[in-house]
């Protein structure tokens, strides 16, 4: 199989799907590549392309086990003509649950031919100093393994004939996907005297949640909690509110402590 050049689509807010999706094309022996990340709003108001000829790396955060909303619509608008894939759910060190297969799915409806699966471990978008959950991951040794794992996938491309049959990979996961939470749109987070109003928070929010204008505000009717803004926030003026966020912030503390390892997935 001749793949002449590759495509990087993530959606990461926080940048950790990016950190493991540039990592895997380390160990790739492509030269050429596009960085695709649909965390901004213009990008995904075009959907993606590709050709047989090109190799797609789609990493996704994952949500309560499941796929953004938002990363889910923009997947479902591909149009992958044949395109070899490697899909990637990146999770918070507690459970990737149907994200995974989830993601294998959409690629192949869209037209995508899945070659290698992996999930790896990137900081929680609850972590905060209070309650660290997988803190500055992907680290060292994680990116390390995602770099190895493109070198691993490249030798399984390399070794597939011009249109092969390439059997669907089996990855765990529930068909159908575990049901969504249904939340009420939640107003958890605080904003400290010390707020510059210098607009971090604004440009880093996916959804345009965050008024440039007026930053101290957000519409919590778009806001996903991904906390990109506490994160970015450069005066650390944002932070969780007490509450049910804080709550199950402080729970995935306590039950995700144990370092999980990333684990990959290729075809029989």
């Amino acid at each position: 199989m001749k793949i002449t050049s590759a495509k990087l689509a993530c959606f990461s807010p926080t940048g950790t799907s990016r950190a493991i999706v540039q990592a895997i094309s380390d160990g790739l022996s492509i030269n050429e590549f596009e960085l695709v990340d649909m965390t901004k709003p213009e990008v995904r108001q075009k959907p993606l392309q590709t050709a047989n000829d090109e190799l797609l790396v789609v990493a996704m955060p994952v949500y309560s086990g499941r796929l953004p909303v938002l990363a889910e619509n923009w997947l479902k608008e591909m149009s992958l003509a044949g395109t070899p894939a490697i899909c990637v759910a990146v999770y918070g060190n507690r459970e990737y649950d149907d994200a995974l297969l989830e993601l294998q799915d959409i690629v192949r409806k869209q037209g995508g031919v899945p070659v290698a699966c992996a999930a790896f471990i990137g900081e929680h978008s609850f972590s905060a100093d209070g309650t660290p959950i997988a803190v500055a991951r992907p680290d060292k040794q994680d990116l390390e393994r995602a770099s190895a794992f493109g070198t691993a996938v490249q030798k399984v491309i390399d070794s597939f004939e011009p249109n092969a049959q390439i059997p669907e990979i089996s990855v765990p996961g529930n068909r159908p996907y575990k049901e969504r939470s249904k939340g009420a749109p939640l107003d958890f987070i605080e904003i400290g005297e010390n707020c510059t109003e210098c607009g971090v928070c604004a440009s880093v929010c996916p959804t345009g949640a965050i008024s440039k204008a007026l930053p101290t505000t957000t519409d919590l009717d778009k806001c996903i909690r991904c906390c990109a803004c506490i994160k970015a926030c450069p005066v650390h003026a944002r932070s969780m509110k007490e509450g049910a966020m804080m709550d199950i912030a402080r729970k995935l503390s306590k039950m995700c402590g144990e370092r999980k390892e990333p684990v990959t997935f290729f075809a029989n």
